[in-house]
């Protein structure tokens, strides 16, 4: 077994490979993919008229356009040299996939909470992504350039020096860390993020099952039901509540012994589609509502079907041969504490499945309206929790070797991540000339 000094030169000895401040010289490919092209690919086995509410959603804004384009910000990073420190990455690691959630203790945790697209790869891409996802949202703020420059590098700095903080710890002390949002408040320097945070965290430990009893459903004849509001939450055909059923009844089998012992506790109610995200609707997607001890003791669970990966095209392919395994296991992985209803199932016609809790105290950042001293707070936040959930799954000596004590690769993912927000801009203006032209059919405002 190498000892921490080996490991740490091994990550020192990747930079005559692939130097630190390679990372900042990003120029797109000569033979790019045209990234209306990957959407497209990614978009053909999917609900055919859920689609243009995905383009319509994505034509907002360049921010929302790189929300909906992990596929091609995939294949952009892998046109590069990488460094070949692999971790669990999150694949889809912007500012919004980070966000509050529940521990099983009930403790409320900052944390990735988005893991569709988790497959092992170098560090780097993550940190790219997060990286471009602070410069792109900091320019539609108003902040200019130069804040989103400082914005990027918050959150790559952030990585890093929390990177090389966990290189220095032991293996149980990585891997039981977690921002617990009680600690993490004292944290934040900025006044008016710290009220926003505080407020934020008040509406999360409102969203729970029964909340969303009172807003997702209503009373007819006596009974509860799911609201029917087309097309974002939708009755189920008859072929649909068959296959939830079938999806249902095998994910219970993947849930351990005494989650099992749970679940059975509830009752299955009703079920209904449901249009989720940016770039994940029109992938299937279902919510069940079941109750406990009575109709005031509900549960609202999501099973959500997981495709591959945007990543599975420039990386080894996944070992689990099932991709909502896939999902759960990268979650369970990533994150410091994780849903107790975690689960995966094949449904009818081999569709891969994964469920989890609707709600459960979870709540997320609202990055359009922040200041430029917020934004950057906030980067700083996500890095650091980005660094946590990579430090369980890689060599964080290697890496922190990689990184060193100087700011080069900070500032190099900083001068990335302008880059990156330009080709993010033609992009997204290339999306909204389809939309004009009607080459793409979008439904706006949904």
């Amino acid at each position: 077994m190498a000892s921490p000094a080996e490991r740490a030169l091994r990550g020192r000895a990747v930079r005559k490979r692939v130097s630190r401040s390679s990372h900042g010289r990003w120029t797109a490919a000569a033979d790019r993919p045209d990234p209306l092209d990957v959407l497209e690919r990614q978009a053909a086995d999917r609900v055919v008229e859920l689609l243009p509410i995905r383009y319509g959603r994505m034509a907002a804004s360049p921010f929302a356009f790189l929300r909906g384009a992990a596929a091609v910000m995939a294949a952009d990073l892998a046109a590069q040299p990488d460094t070949g420190l692999s971790v669990q990455l999150c694949g889809d690691a912007h500012l919004l996939n980070f966000g509050l959630f529940a521990s099983p203790e009930r403790a409320l945790l900052f944390d990735l909470n988005d893991f569709d697209e988790t497959l092992p790869g170098p560090f780097e891409w993550d940190v790219e992504r997060l990286a471009a996802s602070a410069a792109v949202a900091a320019r539609e703020d108003g902040h200019g350039d130069d804040r989103a420059w400082q914005s990027a590098l918050a959150a790559a700095r952030a990585y890093r020096l929390s990177m090389r903080r966990l290189a220095e710890q032991g293996e149980l002390a990585v891997w039981y860390q977690r921002f617990d949002t009680a600690e993490v408040l004292p944290l934040i320097r900025e006044s008016k993020l710290r009220s926003r945070v505080e407020a934020s965290l008040a509406r999360a430990r409102r969203r729970t099952s029964l909340q969303a009893l009172g807003k997702l459903t209503e009373t007819r004849k006596g009974r509860r039901h799911i609201i029917h509001d087309p097309p974002l939450l939708e009755r189920l055909t008859a072929p649909e509540s068959e296959a939830v059923d079938e999806i249902f009844s095998e994910y219970r089998s993947t849930l351990p012994e005494e989650r099992r012992l749970l679940l059975d506790r509830y009752h299955f109610v009703e079920a209904a589609r449901k249009a989720v995200g940016v770039g994940s609707v029109g992938t299937r997607c279902f919510i069940v509502l079941l109750t406990g001890r009575d109709e005031q003791d509900p549960l609202f669970l999501q099973i959500k079907e997981a495709g591959r990966s945007v990543l599975e095209d420039h990386l080894p392919a996944d070992r689990h041969g099932h991709h909502g395994h896939r999902v759960v296991a990268g979650q369970k992985l990533l994150q410091a504490a994780g849903d107790i209803f975690l689960g995966w199932t094949t449904g009818p016609a081999g569709r891969d499945f994964y469920a989890r809790q609707l709600r459960d105290m979870k709540g997320s950042a609202v990055v359009e309206t922040m200041t430029p001293d917020m934004l950057r707070q906030y980067a700083e936040l996500c890095g650091t929790a980005l660094a946590r959930a990579h430090a369980r799954s890689g060599d964080r000596l290697a890496i922190a070797g990689y990184l060193g004590n100087a700011d080069t690769f900070d500032r190099a993912i900083a001068d990335f991540a302008l880059h990156y927000a330009d080709q993010t801009a033609q992009d997204h203006a290339l999306l909204t000339a389809a939309v004009s032209d009607g080459a793409i059919a979008a439904t706006h405002g949904i």
